[in-house]
């Protein structure tokens, strides 16, 4: 089965260049690791469209994203993001924020609105269609985000820290959410996170850069288990006893 996401390029920075080369097949969850300033943000925003790449080539299920000439924008990549923020509009309710992704993707009104109600069912905030915003919890508005985003269908999805901002108890049940969507819906997911506890729970496979340059990567338990970096043993420490593969 050849693998619908591709992507091999370059980006220069200042301090480095970034390369990476990766393939996701669907249905697929890698995660992306690495320090701070290692390069995560620059391939996630070459990725998304809102960085170009100086060299390669970027493709998504046979259709040329960046390279060979091609710079499509980020409305047309079929891309969905989840940020450390939720970024709703405050001025929408649930129901119209999660619509607002479908209805971005081409679908009628009605039909978008019929399917942010289901998606409430699915992410188990029935009855929260009229809330705004500000009258949902942290956990609560990034499940909403989290809604918003595969309502659209996107192609591919790429979640970034997603778990930062909320306490441990609403950042386990969003990652258990997280893990039961993707698996649902089949999407092509790339992981963003510091947290080794991510990466054994929603990912298959772990590539870890550090300044610009991949350093390790294959399935998660593995790199976890062997890390070559002092930044992987460090991630690696953050496990619980039971979770450590190290142990298994």
């Amino acid at each position: 089965m050849s693998p619908g996401f591709l992507a091999d390029f370059t980006v220069q920075r200042a301090a480095f260049e970034v390369r990476i080369e990766l393939e996701l097949h669907q249905g697929q969850v890698l995660a992306l690791m690495g320090p701070s300033g290692a390069g995560k943000s620059t391939i996630v925003s070459a990725i998304a469209g809102l960085e170009r790449i100086d060299a390669g080539r970027i493709s998504l299920d046979g259709t040329v994203l960046a390279g060979d000439g091609v710079h499509l924008p980020p409305h047309r990549r079929s891309i969905g993001l989840l940020g450390q923020e939720p970024n709703l509009f405050p001025h929408l309710d649930a129901r119209a924020n999660i619509a607002f992704g479908a209805r971005a993707a081409g679908m009628a009104k009605a039909a978008a609105l019929a399917l942010a109600e289901q998606w409430l069912e699915r992410i188990g905030l029935p009855g929260m269609a009229p809330r705004k915003p500000a009258e949902l919890s942290g956990g609560q508005r990034q499940r909403v985000a989290l809604a918003r985003a595969l309502a659209a269908g996107p192609r591919m999805l790429m979640v970034d820290e997603p778990f930062v901002s909320l306490d441990v108890e609403a950042a386990a049940d969003m990652r258990t959410l997280l893990r039961h969507e993707l698996d649902r819906t089949k999407t092509r997911t790339i992981v963003i996170s510091h947290s080794a506890v991510d990466a054994v729970e929603l990912a298959d496979e772990l590539i870890v850069i550090e300044h610009g340059s991949v350093v390790q990567r294959g399935q998660v338990r593995h790199v976890l288990a062997q890390p070559q970096t002092r930044f992987v043993r460090a991630v690696a420490a953050t496990l619980p006893a039971a979770d450590d593969p190290a142990r298994g």
